[in-house]
């Protein structure tokens, strides 16, 4: 499980820290911050990105709008304004960076949050026509959680999950296993165990991951972490699951037998 990575361009360092320390509180990882053009292209092309929050007034010849566009050119990310600047001017200008949020200033951290759940929702959805880009979104039961969702973000070789305020990185190859629990799915890694409320065939269908096969009403698991099985059970680190009837014959089908 790894934090989302945020990198933040803003020329104010004061702004800069509150706002990183703030996320950072969130449970997301703040990458870099940057308070000029140059500076901001040598910390994208460093290191991994997953949404950039750019100031458009920063120091140097290149504002935000300026260095957004050439770090997309890069290679492609949420982009989020953070600016005071609200002229019509400056708004067709950002438009063309096509960012999926434009906060004015004075924001708040939570206006932020939000903007940033929006943001890794929407640049799944637009990815969604490609093989790695997926969204799955399903509304609770309960009435009074009527207004939430319960997200999980598929994009390239991880998923994106819910946790707490902010999106948490899973590589696929690290789940070990998925158990059904009720109206839950219970995600299994090395470290950590997630609680989601979807059904189970509706997450093995939505994540399409093909290493994850399902082997039980109730199990599913990662054949390329099995430590040992049989034609009764797998064991995976030191868990071991069933293997059901109905599931057994497509399981041992995974395996070249000679």
């Amino acid at each position: 499980m790894e934090p989302t990575r945020v990198m933040i361009i803003e020329d104010e360092a004061l702004v800069a820290m509150d706002l990183a320390k703030g996320l950072e509180k969130d449970g997301y990882q703040v990458t870099g911050i940057a308070d000029n053009a140059r500076e901001a292209v040598e910390l994208f092309r460093a290191g991994a990105v997953d949404i950039l929050l750019v100031d458009v007034n920063i120091i140097g010849d290149k504002d935000g709008i300026d260095t957004a566009t050439e770090l997309l050119k890069h290679r492609s990310v949420p982009l989020i304004y953070l600016t005071a600047f609200t002229d019509p001017r400056t708004l067709e200008r950002a438009k063309a960076t096509q960012p999926s949020a434009y906060l004015a200033k004075p924001y708040t951290l939570t206006n932020v949050r939000i903007a940033i759940e929006m943001a890794m929702h929407n640049f799944a959805v637009t990815r969604q026509g490609s093989a790695t880009g997926k969204v799955i979104s399903l509304e609770k039961h309960s009435p009074a959680e009527a207004s939430d969702k319960e997200t999980i973000l598929r994009l390239d070789d991880y998923i994106f999950v819910k946790h707490q305020y902010t999106f948490v990185r899973i590589r696929l190859a690290d789940i070990h296993y998925v158990e059904a629990e009720n109206n839950y799915v219970q995600l299994v890694t090395a470290e950590r165990k997630f609680l989601l409320r979807l059904s189970f065939a509706q997450l093995l269908e939505k994540i399409d991951y093909k290493p994850l096969v399902r082997i039980h009403r109730s199990y599913a698991v990662n054949i390329d972490v099995l430590h040992a099985f049989n034609e009764q059970e797998v064991t995976v680190g030191k868990t071991v699951l069933p293997i059901g009837r109905t599931y057994r014959e497509e399981f041992l089908k995974r395996f070249h037998f000679r």
